[in-house]
């Protein structure tokens, strides 16, 4: 078992976090144009995870424009702070490096940290970016986490990879059912059943996408 070694401070706000979002308003209204649907779904009181699919570098900084009222706090993979310099960014804007190919118990204990300080945690169930918008294979630790935590789980599909002077579309779904199986307990069936809700959920997205631009 690898396990990335990381004290984050989930009370105190990113001054680096309050940058970068700020310079995203301007970025996501010009440049590189980001509509949201049912965006209001993200308006809930926190906790809460939010669970995507994974296109581009700056996914999570679409996902924190589309959460208003909190700081996002995101899960990335431990090979993202190999550099100790980019590793201390990483940790002053609360993303918790994860081995996504072991049980990584400090990773587990930083989710749930987030959860109790009232945060909203992201997590990319595919693990790594992907070029289709679909929901490809999902590593087995995302269920476990997010049923693990306890709070609502909602999903938000992202279109298709953001692009200079094309709109990109998000959607916001309806939160997934987890409660049936937490009571279950939680172990390799149950995650798996969890997972499946994971995809069929993000089926029904890009169908929604897909009924949206017809329409046009």
């Amino acid at each position: 078992m690898s396990e990335v070694k990381q004290e984050i401070d989930f009370e105190k706000r990113s001054k680096l976090y309050e940058f970068v979002r700020g310079i995203s308003i301007g970025l996501f209204h010009t440049v590189m144009p980001v509509k949201y649907h049912n965006r209001e779904r993200l308006d809930r009181e926190a906790p809460y995870v939010l669970i995507s699919n994974h296109l581009h570098a700056l996914d999570p900084v679409v996902l924190a424009m589309g959460v208003r009222k909190e700081q996002v706090v995101f899960l990335g993979k431990k090979e993202l702070g190999k550099n100790p310099r980019v590793r201390r960014i990483l940790t002053s804007v609360k993303c918790i490096l994860v081995d996504r190919h072991n049980t990584d118990m400090t990773a587990m204990r930083n989710c749930m940290k987030a959860i109790r300080a009232k945060k909203i945690l992201i997590i990319f169930p595919e693990g790594t970016r992907h070029h289709e918008g679909q929901m490809q294979e999902i590593e087995s630790g995302a269920s476990l986490i997010a049923m693990r935590c306890g709070a609502p789980i909602i999903p938000v599909y992202i279109e298709r990879k953001l692009a200079f002077f094309k709109r990109t579309h998000v959607w916001v779904g309806e939160e997934i059912p987890s409660s049936d199986l937490i009571a279950r307990g939680i172990n390799a069936e149950t995650c798996e059943e969890m997972n499946e809700r994971f995809r069929a959920t993000f089926r029904k997205l890009v169908e929604e996408g897909e009924k949206f631009h017809a329409k046009k």
